[in-house]
């Protein structure tokens, strides 16, 4: 991140819990989040003043701004973002007080302060504390099989899991991948990464068959305005939150007994791990999850998409015969 930025405003300003000196709007909001952090998450009154904190560090950024909460967009949440780095703090404080910033836009949401939330493709730093748990091909299966496919969602479930274990996507790209995104005949998506930075994925045949099971199911359903190319919809008809989808992925964990603590990222990492195991390039794997590096980008640029495909499938469990 850019660290000379000087347009960004001062967030060296008070965080005490108090709503002292914020606008009107913005002190009601508060108010009634501390309710909500209190009656419906039951949190503990420091974890509750901690979350407090980190959100008046936000409405202070966004009153300088001149910017109303309600009408923050994800443009405002990446300045916040940058101007949390820009502040020195490390990336565990900036992990969580952005996590602070997703709940308390989680809370607009369901509140009806906004109808969409900007903070779900709020990307936080990357800790480097511990990598997650990976999960074995059997596992997946099992995670896969756990699914009620009488449930009317259940064909749409087993697909979100298989395309992020068999593409390892982000949950931000899958909530977000659109039909018209799809080349499932030529054994691709096309994927909008982190800085809107595109690139094409390899598909397994498993993966596509599960697409177009819930697609089936998908056509008979009533879709919202403007959520007509998303692929992956809720029962309302509109595009997926990313904390439906980690809901979700818990709940299966849950009912196929599997022990570890796992997220939608648990796939994702497992994608890369199954490849790595199984003598994939390690470029390709970088290439294929959208990782950028100041010191390998240069190397990846020789790489097409027809050897990034050769590398899926000749070294993803789905494409082994």
């Amino acid at each position: 991140m850019n660290q000379t930025d000087n347009t960004r405003p001062d967030m060296t300003a008070s965080t005490s819990a108090s709503t002292t000196g914020l606008p009107a709007e913005s002190d009601t909001l508060l108010r009634s989040y501390r309710r909500y952090l209190r009656l419906e998450r039951g949190l503990s009154a420091n974890t509750q003043e901690a979350y407090l904190r980190d959100v008046q560090r936000l409405l202070i950024f966004l009153s300088d701004l001149q910017v109303p909460p309600p009408q923050a967009e994800l443009q405002q949440l990446q300045q916040f973002a940058a101007a949390l780095y820009d502040l020195g703090l490390s990336a565990t404080s900036q992990a969580r007080v952005l996590s602070s910033v997703r709940s308390f836009f989680h809370f607009m949401a369901i509140e009806g302060y906004v109808d969409q939330d900007p903070a779900e493709l709020l990307e936080g730093p990357q800790t480097g504390e511990h990598l997650p748990e990976v999960l074995s091909t059997d596992e997946v299966d099992r995670l896969e099989d756990s699914v009620d496919l009488a449930d009317p969602l259940g064909q749409r479930n087993r697909a979100i899991i298989e395309v992020l274990f068999s593409c390892g996507l982000r949950v931000s790209e899958l909530i977000t991948l659109q039909l018209s995104n799809l080349y499932l005949d030529e054994g691709f998506i096309r994927v909008s990464g982190k800085g809107a930075k595109e690139r094409m994925v390899p598909i397994s045949d498993r993966a596509v068959d599960e697409l177009k099971a819930w697609f089936a199911q998908r056509d008979a359903m009533d879709i919202k305005p403007g959520h007509e190319d998303y692929v992956f919809l809720s029962r309302r008809g509109t595009h997926l939150s990313r904390h439906m989808i980690l809901v979700m992925v818990k709940r299966q964990a849950v009912l196929a007994g599997i022990q570890k603590t796992i997220s939608p990222h648990t796939l994702r990492h497992s994608f890369a791990t199954a490849l790595l195991e199984g003598g994939a390039d390690l470029r390709a794997i970088q290439m294929m999850l959208g990782h950028e590096n100041i010191g390998t980008t240069e190397i990846y640029t020789h790489l097409d998409t027809t050897q990034l495909r050769r590398e899926v499938l000749e070294h993803h469990p789905r494409n082994l015969k």
